[in-house]
């Protein structure tokens, strides 16, 4: 059972994962750039982020995935680019299991993301995906995954 949602706040999928935690009163983290820097500024600090020493998106992304015990990442497209192809080359160098579930191909999100949560034991997730300028919708669609498969069961 997932007791705690890890992101890196940027606008879009990170910012919906820690939107929804926060709602229902999940337990919630995780690391953000120096400077708490985003797509549309600073991160709010209703965000419970720790700022890594570098600026770079990158670090923060490795740190995320490295202290998290696996890692979904979600999309409305079906290939992962950018920052998630990323995330999901840091889960193979840390050995952490990943997740990517696609709007356009995954048929049973909410089942592939409990299986996967209780297949690998995850109490700590790692939420990554798009940000916002990218795929507007991906942000939406996580929140929805997320409380579909969770609700608010973990208060």
């Amino acid at each position: 059972m997932v007791r705690k949602i890890v992101s890196g706040g940027q606008t879009g999928v990170d910012r919906a994962a820690l939107d929804w935690a926060l709602e229902v009163g999940c337990e919630c983290g995780g690391w953000c750039p120096a400077g708490r820097l985003a797509e549309d500024g600073l991160l709010d600090d209703r965000y419970p982020l720790v700022e890594t020493p570098s600026a770079s998106y990158a670090q923060r992304t490795e740190w995320n995935v490295r202290d998290s015990e696996g890692t979904v990442i979600f999309s409305v497209a079906k290939e992962l680019r950018s920052g998630s192809a990323l995330t999901r080359d840091f889960a193979r160098k840390w050995n952490r299991p990943c997740l990517h579930i696609s709007q356009q191909e995954c048929n049973n999100p909410v089942e592939e993301l409990l299986d996967f949560v209780d297949v690998n034991f995850i109490t700590t997730l790692n939420v990554a995906g798009p940000r916002k300028s990218t795929e507007p919708e991906a942000g939406t669609f996580t929140y929805e995954i997320l409380y579909s498969a969770f609700g608010t069961k973990l208060i």
